[in-house]
């Protein structure tokens, strides 16, 4: 576990950097796709209702796994077979960092527009009445009165799809992104220190779940003193 070329010190700091680094790009990407989908859920058109719910249903469906494996390999394959159809050649390659990025983002907006739709019903009509009677625009009132108090109430519940996240970042090692799992396996199977190794993955994930965990406290109970306006 030394750091320079006699250990494996290095390998698995940077295994850990990977592994915050998608979890840190893939949560922004999936909260504005979760709450755009959460949006769609409540319109007026019928279409955009029925295509938010279809995209749930099957993104929350499909085991991550499979996601991952359909993003990683079938985007490859479908835009070579585009460019291909129409008439160039292609040797088109999706990063596996973005795949992993894509793939964990779109399920964790399937679980977030969720999140936000419970938020969504658990704010009282009469707050969009009262933007409404203060003369404020649509747009205004989703900013200024809804969403602070939709992301006091959604928070709990965004909290605990980050854990779910974080550790879901362990499957990107299977397309060769080296995050720790990645990083501690092939220390394993060189070294023979399989435990070890492996020991060491487990122990570096539960730091990182218990920082969350507190992150997430301090910034709940920060939210839970902010007032709100009505």
């Amino acid at each position: 576990m030394s750091f320079g070329p006699d250990g494996w010190g290095d390998q698995i700091a940077s295994g850990v950097l990977v592994t915050m680094g998608l979890a840190l790009a893939t949560l922004p990407f999936g909260l504005i796709l979760g709450f755009f989908l959460a949006l769609a859920k409540q319109s007026d058109e019928w279409p955009l209702r029925m295509a938010a719910e279809i995209y749930t249903t099957i993104f929350r469906g499909l085991p991550e796994l499979l996601t991952l494996f359909l993003v990683y390999f079938g985007l490859q394959i479908g835009v070579r077979q585009l460019v291909t159809a129409l008439g160039y050649e292609s040797a088109f390659e999706i990063n596996s960092f973005i795949a992993g990025m894509i793939a964990l983002g779109v399920v964790f907006s399937a679980f977030a527009s969720e999140v936000f739709v419970s938020a969504f019903k658990a704010i009282p009509q009469g707050q969009y009445e009262g933007g409404d009677a203060l003369g404020l625009r649509r747009s205004q009132t989703m900013l200024k009165i809804i969403l602070p108090q939709l992301i006091r109430i959604a928070l709990p519940g965004l909290g605990n799809l980050w854990m779910i996240l974080l550790k879901e970042t362990a499957l990107v090692s299977v397309i060769g992104l080296p995050d720790i799992l990645r990083q501690a396996g092939i220390a394993a199977r060189v070294s023979k220190e399989a435990f070890l190794f492996f020991g060491i993955a487990c122990l570096l994930f539960l730091v990182l779940a218990i920082i969350s965990s507190i992150v997430i406290g301090f910034i709940e109970r920060r939210v839970g003193e902010t007032p709100v306006s009505a």
